[in-house]
């Protein structure tokens, strides 16, 4: 008999997402208020794997040149968020928005997602550093599809590393 193999981490932080919409929880939490403290709780936990998607790209894509800047947890009164952005001359003089990475936990809604600046949502059911560690997957490709989409906006010149880098030649 062969041993199943390990559910992988974007598998398993699916799983999580169906479960919690099965059982009507957000982790361990049921009412609002607690979903909200599990999400601000979330925030700093996913914070350094954000960063380092958003920086992965700055290094690489825009030859160290851009601005990471982070919201940290903002609420209203019916919803919470946290934003890490990534702006660059480029960019900026094109008039296009920045890359964005942004955490939410809108009015309504039954947990937390993720989502980019162009990219549609993704859910976010974050309680730990591992299962944090374990979205930088998913937040480098919200990342890569954010500027991918970005570069349709104007075009592949909003890339130093396309005019002034390697891959220029």
């Amino acid at each position: 008999m062969t041993t199943p193999a390990p559910t992988p981490a974007h598998a398993a932080a699916l799983l999580r997402h169906f479960t919690d919409l099965r059982d009507g929880t957000h982790g361990d939490a049921v009412s609002r208020k607690d979903k909200e403290r599990l999400f601000a709780d979330a925030i700093p936990l996913l914070d350094p794997y954000a960063r380092q998607a958003l920086a992965e790209v700055n290094t690489s894509l825009l030859l160290g040149q851009g601005d990471v800047a982070a919201s940290g947890l903002r609420t209203t009164n019916d919803s919470s968020e946290a934003l890490w952005v990534l702006t660059w001359a480029e960019q900026r003089a094109s008039g296009i928005a920045p890359i964005v990475l942004h955490a939410y936990y809108g009015a309504g809604f039954h947990h937390p997602h993720l989502r980019g600046g162009t990219v549609g949502d993704w859910p976010l059911n974050v309680f730990t550093d591992d299962q944090a560690a374990a979205e930088l997957p998913t937040l480098r490709a919200i990342v890569s599809a954010d500027l991918h989409n970005l570069v349709f906006q104007r075009d592949f010149r909003i890339i130093p590393a396309m005019t002034k880098g390697a891959a220029s030649s």
